[in-house]
């Protein structure tokens, strides 16, 4: 009897389990892209991802949770875990031909990773510490990393708060981003609140980043920004303005004591949107237009009474770097205030197609043009 009780159960259990698993995997189909666009599931079962890179046979993943993947390019169902049980290493970037990924505090090294593969089966791939000096606070500690135009590795240094001065007070690599030179931490960007995405104009070459808004501000303020870095160790107004003209309730008195000016914001982008990874385009694929376009990954509120974000916008600048526009590139994530999955970092692969990874949904899509 009791065998029968657990086969019904079990009979049960699958039945409602089948067609979840099924709603899953089908869940993709409902986004939608510009025109002439389409959208396949590349990859699925990646724990969190965020960050990725291209090698020459390989996609890697960075995952929240704290795995490293190394997506087969030619069989995207072969995934190999690099590293674990890290602490949130949800960053990571190549750089002649060696794979360096984030945690909280530390960056590691997998030197020439794509011939230490070939290893796998022989439990030899080896990482090794590149980097342990690193604020250790978990509150926006993730780390998005990626070496610029000159050879330099930079990241970023959240604020360990929703509002507060320990950029100023305690350690000035806090709202910050920041660049290794020369083994030594330089800060390049100051009171820049959150930045989880940043990557430099093809034509300019100057760094573009996103930085995330404050909360507790209401449901529409402040907005969350995508700012230009021209000039190194340049102060973005955190914690004493917000956007474009957000004075700090709390902070935004002494604004006046400020001895230099505050860097305002290119574009607004709204509130709670959460921008997390971005991408300029520099690929052949997609239409004349989207040349010189950053893709944004708008990862979702968390704290507004109507969800925002959940997509991906298209910034559009021209050859000097002005933003001449903005559209929606991928979006469908929302199901009226449900939300299925959550957008949180593009890729430009080198055939001109685009990843766009998914942490809520566990996957990777690939969008192409297809005209």
């Amino acid at each position: 009897m009791l065998m029968k009780y657990l086969n019904l159960k079990t009979s049960c259990f699958l039945v409602f389990l089948i067609p979840y698993l099924a709603f899953a995997d089908i869940n993709y189909k409902s986004l939608q892209t510009p025109k002439d666009f389409s959208v396949e599931l590349f990859a699925s079962g990646i724990t969190a991802p965020r960050q990725m890179a291209e090698g020459n046979n390989f996609i890697f993943v960075g995952g929240i949770k704290g795995d490293i993947y190394a997506i087969d390019k030619n069989n995207t169902e072969n995934k190999i875990v690099l590293a674990s049980n890290l602490n949130n290493s949800r960053g990571l970037t190549l750089h002649e031909g060696d794979l360096y990924f984030a945690e909280v505090s530390n960056i590691w090294v997998i030197e020439d990773v794509e011939t230490s593969i070939k290893a796998v089966s022989k439990n030899k791939i080896k990482k090794i510490l590149f980097n342990n000096d690193l604020p250790e606070d978990a509150w926006h500690g993730g780390k998005w990393i990626k070496f610029g135009p000159d050879g330099n590795l930079y990241t970023n240094v959240g604020a360990p708060c929703n509002i507060c001065l320990d950029g100023i007070t305690k350690d000035e690599r806090y709202a910050s981003i920041i660049m290794l030179d020369s083994g030594e931490w330089k800060t390049v960007a100051r009171g820049v609140r959150n930045s989880v995405g940043f990557d430099w104009h093809p034509e300019t070459k100057l760094m573009y980043f996103g930085d995330n808004g404050r909360d507790w501000l209401g449901d529409d303020s402040p907005s969350c920004e995508l700012n230009i870095l021209k000039e190194e160790n340049t102060f973005f107004g955190f914690p004493f303005l917000h956007a474009t003209n957000i004075i700090d309730p709390e902070y935004g008195d002494m604004i006046q004591g400020l001895n230099e000016p505050i860097v305002l914001p290119v574009l607004e982008i709204g509130a709670h949107v959460a921008p997390t990874g971005v991408a300029f385009y520099k690929g052949n694929q997609f239409p004349e237009k989207y040349q010189n376009t950053l893709f944004m990954a708008l990862h979702g509120s968390w704290n507004r009474s109507k969800k925002v974000g959940y997509k991906v916008l298209a910034v559009h600048t021209d050859s000097d770097g002005n933003v001449i526009g903005s559209s929606d590139f991928l979006s469908g994530f929302l199901d009226g205030q449900e939300s299925w999955g959550r957008p949180s970092a593009p890729l430009v692969l080198r055939d001109g197609s685009l990843l766009v990874s998914d942490d809520k949904h566990n996957a990777i899509y690939r969008i192409t043009y297809t005209k």
